[in-house]
């Protein structure tokens, strides 16, 4: 099964794969959809969703699991990650692919065993799951790969029951 991880975001979508098979993760890999060069909001979700789509096409995951939305003071940044997520999930609907929701403690509990645990704990631990410690991606595509890894854990653990 190939699952993608997603972490929501208007300016770094970050997106992590991992290929199982039975209980083990065979293959991982993460990156970011920068979206940075474009000006607009509208040129930015464009760009989003394309870049979105070609990933989509090209690994044909099983399933998405998404980072759900959060609390943050900010109300206008609240609404432009509202508009990145309706992208994403525009783009998993577009491909049929099936989608899960994690909120950030959710993956921290899951990766970390704490849910107050920081990005460089999550960053931490992913590295050794996987053994990216050459990788010089961003945050936000390791924490792609938690939220998939939340999602293959979850899945995991409901067969074994």
């Amino acid at each position: 099964m190939m699952i993608i991880g997603i972490d929501p975001g208007s300016r770094y979508c970050g997106y992590g794969l991992i290929q199982t098979e039975g209980f083990k993760v065979v293959a991982a890999g993460c990156d970011v959809i920068d979206v940075t060069r474009e000006t607009t909001l509208g040129g930015r979700l464009r760009l989003l969703h394309s870049t979105l789509c070609k990933v989509l096409e090209e690994y044909h995951p099983d399933c998405a699991a998404v980072e759900s939305m959060f609390f943050q003071k900010h109300i206008k940044s609240v609404f432009t990650l509202g508009h990145a997520r309706g992208v994403i999930l525009l783009a998993l609907a577009q491909h049929d692919i099936p989608m899960l929701e994690y909120s950030p403690r959710e993956v921290k509990k899951a990766v970390v065993g704490t849910g107050s645990a920081s990005k460089a704990q999550v960053r931490y631990m992913i590295d050794q799951l996987y053994n990216l410690k050459a990788s010089a991606h961003r945050d936000d595509a390791y924490d792609a790969l938690a939220i998939a890894t939340t999602h293959f854990n979850r899945v995991k653990w409901d067969k074994k029951k």
